[in-house]
């Protein structure tokens, strides 16, 4: 026998397949995740209330550059029991009107959006009808009349519609938890159930929709509207930030809620709403302008009652640069 010793060369170690089953495991979840997270998304889909509000008609404005959303608040008490009625202060009449109209401009390239109101008093053609103010078109033709209404005033092509009631309002609201604002003067207005101190606070369904709703300050409807955009952009911002979307407590009811209370055109789906979305937010960091329509003097017109006329030079430079996808004026931005 040799001197040589041979030693046998250590068996292969196996890989472990704890980390390979782990890894399986970790797949398996997200592929489930992914999966629900589409059925999910087609489910809230086509659970959108749908109308056809953008019909086509002669003489319409041709497509303009950027996207246009008229948003609509109307004072449907749909879905608002008794008890809520009396809660909220929101009366009892039915049928609907609009409480609010905001022209959305999102523009094709970079710069921020435009959030536009239209004061509901505003003096304007109906076609079809007599002159008279701008909410009138929705009592007397709906959304199409509306849509149509707008269009023809501004010159500017309307590419999406939504529009929500009192009940939808206080139900998103509520379901991202209230929305902070910081409130200058106390605030009392029996007729929208508005009781709020001076500060900064969070408020509730309830509380919001008085306090976009109120008339009773020295500007009445002027300064509903400045609140209604102050309001609306602080909403989507908490229903847009990172700890609502985490949170499947505050975001499931919002996205439940915002399906089931929010009418688009029939055109209109889940991802269009999200642009919508995106496109309001940051309105404290400058990522949206919000403005009212350049008004003119305010009169009072036989059989219509009061009304505010726009100014018919700086209205027109106004839509013309919306229409044209380009910069506001900073002559022509009413932040109050």
């Amino acid at each position: 026998m040799s001197g040589h010793y041979y030693r046998e060369a250590p068996p292969v170690q196996a890989k472990p397949r704890r980390k390979r089953r782990w890894g399986r495991i970790t797949l398996i979840v997200l592929l489930v995740l992914l999966i629900g997270f589409v059925v999910f998304w087609f489910y809230l889909d086509s659970k959108l209330n749908r109308i056809n509000a953008l019909k086509d008609y002669p003489g319409r404005p041709a497509d303009t550059p950027g996207t246009n959303w008229l948003v609509v608040g109307s004072d449907s008490r749909e879905g608002l029991s008794e008890e809520d009625r009396e809660e909220l202060a929101t009366g009892g009449a039915a049928g609907k009107r609009t409480d609010t109209m905001m022209l959305l401009h999102i523009p094709d390239g970079s710069g921020p959006s435009t959030l536009v109101s239209l004061p509901r008093d505003s003096f304007v053609d109906i076609p079809g009808k007599k002159k008279q103010k701008l909410n009138a078109a929705f009592a007397l033709g709906g959304p199409e009349l509306l849509v149509r209404t707008v269009e023809t005033s501004t010159g500017i092509h309307i590419d999406h519609y939504a529009e929500i009631g009192f009940g939808g309002f206080v139900h998103i609201v509520d379901a991202v938890g209230g929305v902070d604002m910081c409130i200058d003067k106390a605030m009392k207005d029996p007729k929208a159930g508005l009781d709020v101190q001076a500060g900064c606070q969070e408020l509730d369904g309830a509380q919001a929709l008085g306090y976009v709703r109120t008339r009773a300050t020295p500007r009445a409807d002027l300064d509903r509207i400045a609140r209604q955009r102050q309001f609306l952009s602080a909403l989507v911002d908490k229903a847009t930030s990172f700890g609502t979307i985490i949170n499947p407590f505050r975001s499931i009811p919002l996205a439940n809620n915002t399906v089931e209370t929010l009418t688009v055109n029939e055109g209109d789906h889940l991802h269009n709403l999200a642009g919508l979305a995106w496109a309001m937010r940051g309105a404290a960091d400058g990522g949206l302008v919000t403005t009212t329509v350049p008004l003119g003097a305010s009169r009072s017109v036989a059989g219509v009652g009061s009304v505010v006329q726009w100014d018919p030079a700086r209205s027109k430079r106004f839509f013309e640069a919306l229409k044209n996808d380009t910069q506001i004026p900073q002559d022509l931005i009413t932040t109050g």
